[in-house]
């Protein structure tokens, strides 16, 4: 007589476990990936509230004003001290050739060759700034100078200048050379409540951007990096110095 075997009882199922090491191990595996997702996520996020419409719109608009200038005015007011901004718009055309030439030497002298960015000279403010533990030198363009202007602060935070730079790139794809040199040059402090060559041309010197003479155009350049320190129109040392500098570079230039 065949025996039937007795039926073999099936295991219980078991609930899935957990991979081992619960989300800590996989934050950990995945830290790169998780990491280049949230700097992607914060660029996405950081481009979208970015100004490229109001850049573009700069083609065949000036502005009426730039976030220095709301800046200035703010620190004014919160000083309790006066602030008349005198500004008056002048076309790149209606600038003698000497004047437009003294700036870009005194700030940008390779402007006409570069795409936004002079690596060569950022480089060497780098090491210089480095060397000596402080700001002793700058490094940014006439295209990056305009944009923080217009739209940025002066603060140094690293953030602020990831924005400059992307701007920076935007406004070198949208707008010509002409007319970013146009926008700087009517735009850039030049004194206190002074934006732009026409109303330092004034202030100044009493004539018209026009009737600049060679050193007036060296003497208006050499204080745009502390126009609130120096004034074109007095024979400090730094600015003489500074004024034959850039005199001495046009000549080199055969400007």
């Amino acid at each position: 007589m065949n025996e039937s075997l007795p039926e073999l009882s099936q295991p219980a199922e078991q609930p899935p476990t957990a991979p081992a090491g619960g989300p800590g191990a996989f934050l950990r595996r995945h830290k790169g990936k998780i990491i280049l997702l949230l700097l992607t996520g914060w660029l996405v996020a950081e481009a979208i509230n970015l100004p490229f419409g109001p850049i573009a719109e700069l083609k065949s608009r000036n502005p009426s004003e730039t976030e220095f200038m709301r800046i200035h005015a703010a620190l004014a007011k919160q000083e309790r001290k006066p602030f008349h901004r005198i500004q008056e718009w002048v076309s790149l055309k209606d600038m003698p050739k000497h004047v437009v030439d003294a700036v870009v030497v005194a700030e940008d002298g390779m402007f006409w060759q570069h795409k936004g960015f002079d690596w060569y000279e950022l480089k060497e403010s780098l090491e210089r700034n480095f060397s000596e533990g402080r700001a002793a030198r700058g490094g940014s363009t006439i295209t990056q100078q305009l944009v923080k202007n217009l739209y940025l602060s002066p603060s140094k935070n690293p953030i602020r200048k990831v924005r400059e730079w992307i701007l920076t790139l935007y406004m070198e794809g949208v707008l010509s050379k002409e007319r970013i040199l146009e926008l700087y040059l009517n735009l850039i402090e030049l004194g206190r409540g002074i934006y732009g060559i026409q109303a330092a041309s004034w202030k100044y010197f009493g004539k018209d951007v026009s009737e600049l003479s060679r050193y007036e155009a060296a003497l208006i350049a050499s204080v745009i990096p502390n126009p609130r320190r120096y004034r074109p129109d007095e024979t400090s040392r730094y600015v003489l110095r500074r004024s034959a500098t850039i005199l001495e570079r046009m000549e080199a230039r055969g400007m």
